[in-house]
């Protein structure tokens, strides 16, 4: 993987993070966290979002959605996880 790819997951793992942290109250984990909690989440989507038939697009932004709303399904399963 090259550095510019690299810095441009961090970004959005970092951006998507945060977003699905505002999105689920409660959920603030620092920068580190929302970059994992963003990572984790993308590659949730894109794994669960070709099976619901969703498309995003491409490119910068169609990223960030997807990568957050992974994102919002995983701290919504945490959140079941913990209660349970």
């Amino acid at each position: 993987m090259a550095i510019e790819a690299l810095v441009i997951t961090l970004i959005i793992g970092a951006v998507a993070g945060w977003l699905a942290g505002q999105i689920v109250k409660g959920y603030g984990f620092g920068l580190l966290g929302n970059i994992v909690v963003g990572i984790v989440g993308a590659f949730l989507a894109s794994l669960l979002f070709p099976y619901a038939g969703l498309s995003l697009g491409g490119g910068i932004v169609g990223a960030i959605i997807s990568a957050t709303l992974g994102a919002v399904i995983l701290l919504l399963l945490i959140r079941v996880i913990k209660r349970a």
